[in-house]
């Protein structure tokens, strides 16, 4: 049984730094695409990041380019989310979704995905 469970979340100031990690069960992540998704109160759930791991590309949201870096640790079965200069619109429950194909440019579309985190928050806060 596939299973994705995420870690890192928390608070941190504006500025500040958090890693968030994606480990998955069941599922190699040496295939297919890790996306990593974001949802805050009243927003529409939208992608943050990919990496593709048949072809190595990674993927960023405008609004993340920059500050955000996406990672895969094979022996560890995991994905990483390095998350610098955090600002309070990062503000967000944190859900990584998995599928065993390369989606490309689709990556931000979640109907691409077959497997879903439960997610970890974060909030950017004074």
């Amino acid at each position: 049984q596939l299973q994705l469970v995420e870690s890192g979340g928390g608070l941190v100031q504006p500025g500040g730094s958090l890693t968030l990690s994606c480990a998955a069960s069941g599922f190699s992540l040496d295939y297919g695409t890790i996306g990593w998704f974001r949802q805050a109160p009243g927003k529409e759930r939208e992608g943050v990041s990919c990496f593709s791991s048949s072809d190595g590309r990674t993927y960023y949201a405008d609004s993340v380019k920059g500050r955000f870096t996406i990672s895969r640790d094979n022996a560890k079965n995991t994905v990483y989310l390095q998350m610098n200069s955090l600002k309070p619109e990062d503000t967000a429950v944190y859900i990584c979704a998995a599928v065993d194909q390369i989606v490309g440019p689709a990556w931000a579309n979640q109907i691409v995905y077959d497997y879903w985190g439960q997610g970890t928050q974060v909030t950017v806060s004074s």
